[in-house]
């Protein structure tokens, strides 16, 4: 729990957490990682400077459940770190905080020319700024808050911060109010799906801030674009791009569905398979019977053409689909080979002429099939990298009014990753597929007692509607 008047008579900063801040406080005593969507005069900078300052102050004290984390402690001098998208903004946010809440603290010194923070108990808070990762590498921390995460570089967290915590297992917490869909999202559907991590979403109109009275809102929300009011006190991803396909509500919707497996029986089973086109590009295999996909993607990074066509053909041979669409774009290596092993696949275009011609290529009309297939209904496991890269593409008309899905090469310029997941995904609606029609629909396994082969992608192993 943060320092405050009535918990510690010896430091005192003056902080009084509002309840959503404490329920965040007593959250990240049992959480190791935390995200933290807030909407704007929330307090999470006021509540995290808090954090911050309570866990340099305690830095060293006994924890008797945790003895190796004593002898780590009392060894080596605390090391924490508020990290901003820029220095001069970390400075300009918090520094006078940091100020105002302990500077009476005894044995504090502040060195302006670093921006340390020092304790009496040899602890330290240093401001950063993700601009500049190189300051921070090389250093450790025991606890570090990375404030407005939608503005920093998509790799400073695993290059950089989590090294940094790696030896002394500290704890971070992301804060921020949403700027469109990037790295924050990303980090908050992981934190939603892994229990090991807290997650947690504060709009305007739920917390009920005295000081964002019902009318300011009204008035904030009368003064301010639609957009604007969503994004910063709404707290909607999506807000501040009106021309992404696929809403991240829809995304959300499509996750926390469950289908019984009795109801895809018989439906198409269709396979998406998108093939890495630079080095750092992932392949990606996708299954889908109807409603429903199968199982969680089967992601393969640094797979070479040979290695990735025995992949799939022992996919094929172990669930017979009805249909296999593979990217044709790096992927003719992967068809040829599949053909000599006797595999009927099909080759997809993504630049290709579209069947209805109100899109600009087969890319778009893929990825527009497969937005109303989850508007209908369609079921996707809650799986973070699927669901950043489904809400990841924007898209535009041409001078013809040709529906065209913004580039991988773009979203890779812009979200410093490829949409490879929801692309595997897209292929699986390239075209119109019954049941019955393919060769391993056909055909039965030679050597199997009841003429049936153990499917890959069954219910039972990669079930995404229970809980992992």
């Amino acid at each position: 729990m943060p320092p405050e008047a009535q918990s510690n008579n010896r430091f005192k900063t003056g902080y009084q957490p509002h309840p959503h801040q404490r329920a965040i406080h007593d959250a990240m005593i049992r959480h190791r990682f935390g995200v933290l969507v807030c909407h704007r005069r929330f307090g999470k900078t006021v509540a995290m400077v808090n954090q911050l300052i309570d866990a340099a102050i305690r830095f060293g004290g006994s924890n008797p459940d945790d003895p190796e984390q004593w002898r780590i402690q009392k060894k080596c001098d605390g090391r924490f770190g508020y990290v901003a998208p820029f220095l001069k903004q970390a400075k300009e946010v918090t520094w006078d905080i940091f100020k105002a809440h302990v500077s009476h603290f005894p044995g504090t010194v502040f060195v302006e020319s670093e921006l340390i923070v020092r304790f009496a108990n040899g602890a330290r808070i240093r401001l950063y700024g993700a601009d500049n990762g190189d300051a921070i590498r090389g250093t450790y921390f025991d606890g570090v808050v990375l404030d407005e995460v939608g503005d920093m570089r998509p790799d400073i967290w695993g290059a950089v911060i989590r090294p940094a915590i790696a030896d002394r297992k500290g704890w971070v917490v992301f804060i921020g109010t949403p700027k469109g869909q990037n790295i924050f999202l990303e980090l908050y559907q992981q934190a939603i799906a892994d229990p090991g991590w807290y997650a947690a979403l504060y709009r305007a109109d739920e917390t009920d801030l005295p000081w964002l009275s019902a009318d300011e809102c009204a008035l904030a929300r009368r003064t301010m674009s639609d957009a604007q009011y969503r994004q910063e006190f709404l707290c909607d991803f999506g807000a501040s791009s009106d021309d992404v396909l696929i809403s991240i509500n829809l995304i959300t919707t499509a996750s926390a569905r469950k289908i019984a497996e009795r109801n895809i029986a018989g439906l198409p089973k269709i396979l998406g398979v998108d093939v890495a086109r630079f080095g750092d590009d992932r392949s990606v295999i996708i299954a889908r019977q109807g409603p429903a996909m199968i199982g969680w993607p089967k992601v393969y990074d640094n797979v070479d053409n040979m290695r990735l066509a025995g992949l799939v053909a022992v996919a094929m041979v172990q669930w017979r689909p009805d249909a296999v669409f593979i990217d044709g774009g790096r992927g003719e290596g992967v068809i040829d080979r599949l053909r000599q092993l006797g595999h009927e696949v099909i080759e997809v275009s993504f630049g290709g002429k579209a069947l209805n011609p109100r899109f600009a290529d087969k890319r778009s009309e893929m990825w527009q099939r497969m937005k109303d297939w989850l508007a209908e209904g369609g079921a996707i496991p809650n799986d973070p990298a699927l669901k950043t890269d489904l809400a990841a593409p924007t898209y535009a008309f041409d001078a013809a009014n040709h529906m065209k899905l913004e580039r991988k090469e773009d979203i890779k310029k812009r979200l410093a990753r490829s949409p490879d997941l929801a692309d595997a995904l897209a292929l699986t609606f390239a075209e119109a597929v019954a049941p019955g029609g393919g060769a391993y629909s056909r055909r039965t396994a030679s050597g199997d007692a009841d003429g049936r082969l153990k499917p890959q992608f069954t219910q039972h192993e990669y079930d995404p509607y229970r809980e992992h």
